[in-house]
């Protein structure tokens, strides 16, 4: 029996229409870069800063009374009174209920420590410590004075700061863009680059004051009628921020 030569040419048809299609394709496929070996385009990163200085609206006072007795109870009792004899110094000061914080409260025993001799219990100290804020800085020193002569014995210093920042961290963060468009100009400059668009921008603010001031009042004070002087100087307030640029070669 004879075979169709129609049949016969079929397969080989099919084959030659397959590698026709299959082998363009596997060319475009090979020369087609994959998306994840793409080139960043080029970016410049920066940091820079704004600085004012301000006079503050306000200070904080941090004070104490320790009071030490046979018994706890005792301690505590004397620490009251005194407290008491405090806070009503400081409602004459002018200082509102809102501007007074306790801060702390402590009874401890306490002890007299002698070589080969065991621990001696001596009596209690209570402590009672108090967070003022003046919000009239000329009174700051009359304000210091009323609660040492009301019964305060331990003062740890007296910090200034400002009611609200907003006002001078804008404006420092003014003088900080300022200064990052000045440097990613004259980087771009430099390099021979065009700047481009800025991809991100972070920031961070802090302000810094001079360190607690110590109270002293000496006797010429308590003899006469002074006060102590209180200088409030000024605050830094500083904004730091970073941006990242791209770059047009």
């Amino acid at each position: 029996m004879t075979r169709s030569p129609f049949r016969l040419l079929m397969p080989m048809a099919a084959a030659v229409a397959l590698a026709g299609v299959s082998a363009p394709a596997l060319a475009q496929s090979m020369s087609e870069p994959a998306g994840h070996h793409m080139v960043a385009p080029p970016h410049l990163s920066l940091a820079a800063y704004g600085e004012v200085k301000v006079a503050p609206d306000m200070a904080t006072i941090n004070f104490g009374v320790m009071t030490e007795a046979a018994t706890a109870e005792e301690a505590m009792r004397q620490n009251a009174q005194y407290m008491e004899r405090v806070m009503a110094a400081l409602r004459r000061a002018g200082i509102a209920e809102r501007d007074i914080q306790t801060s702390g409260l402590n009874l401890s025993a306490q002890y007299d420590y002698q070589q080969d001799q065991p621990p001696r219990l001596r009596g209690y100290q209570a402590t009672n410590r108090v967070t003022v804020t003046v919000r009239d800085l000329s009174r700051v020193g009359t304000t210091a004075d009323a609660v040492v002569s009301a019964g305060v014995n331990q003062i740890d210093g007296i910090s200034f700061g400002l009611t609200d920042r907003t006002a001078a961290e804008d404006q420092a963060r003014r003088l900080a863009v300022r200064d990052l468009q000045r440097k990613a100009g004259l980087y771009a400059e430099a390099l021979g680059v065009q700047l481009g668009g800025i991809r991100s921008l972070s920031e961070g603010t802090s302000m810094s004051a001079p360190p607690p001031m110590p109270y002293a009042r000496s006797m010429a004070m308590e003899s006469a009628d002074a006060s102590t002087s209180v200088s409030p100087g000024q605050l830094t307030v500083r904004v730091h921020i970073s941006g990242v640029y791209d770059l047009i070669r």
